[in-house]
């Protein structure tokens, strides 16, 4: 999505940039890219220190950002859905972004699929499509892209979300599966992949994917 959308990006600031494995991954697509990273926790800013040393890290919150029309593109990544004032942080990428900048937003989709392990993963909501575009329109964006992810494994999502009693421990199962498994649910991802590269847009999926532009 960001190559070719915003093929013509020089630097990109990931919004909750964890403990840095997004921007590792970036880093080796992109090696002259400048990259940058706001993340709330010091022990995250700490592993991506070491991940990405050439990132440009900052400790602060997705509410406040210390930018103002520097950046060409904003990642945020499974980060909205903590946070309930999410058109804060939307208005804030706006901020932070160039005119005519870019924003790519990864989100969990579908209310139905709300669960227990929404819950343990302190998710404040998950999305609608329409919801989503509509907020990213009032804060200044105009959606350039937008698919659903994890759409081939929705059933299989959606049958591991409606288990009662999930614990912590059942998720951490859950997001580490047996190697052959694994490897089966990685050729489908990757074949979503695909057809997202080919401009697919996937109407159904656990996860939204889309592409935005700074009026």
């Amino acid at each position: 999505m960001l190559r070719k959308h915003f093929a013509s990006a020089r630097s990109l600031l990931e919004v909750g940039c964890g403990d840095g494995f997004v921007l590792a991954g970036l880093r080796d697509a992109f090696p002259e890219m400048r990259l940058g990273g706001v993340e709330l926790f010091a022990e995250g800013i700490e592993i991506a220190a070491r991940r990405v040393p050439d990132a440009e890290l900052v400790q602060a919150d997705a509410r406040s950002l210390p930018y103002d029309g520097e950046w060409d593109v904003v990642g945020c990544f499974d980060v909205l859905e903590h946070v309930d004032e999410d058109r804060k942080v939307l208005d804030e990428i706006h901020r932070a972004l160039r005119p005519g900048g870019g924003l790519l937003v990864h989100v969990p989709q579908h209310r139905w699929l709300w669960g227990e392990a929404d819950r343990i993963s302190h998710h404040v909501r998950r999305y609608g499509r329409s919801e989503l575009e509509g907020k990213l329109q009032a804060a200044g964006f105009r959606v350039v892209a937008a698919s659903s992810f994890v759409s081939l494994l929705l059933p299989l999502l959606a049958l591991g979300r409606f288990r009662r009693r999930l614990t912590p421990q059942d998720l951490a199962r859950q997001l580490a599966p047996p190697r052959l498994l694994n490897e089966a649910l990685e050729r489908v991802l990757g074949l979503e992949q695909a057809l997202i590269e080919r401009g697919v847009s996937l109407p159904a999926g656990g996860s939204l994917l889309i592409a935005a532009r700074r009026r």
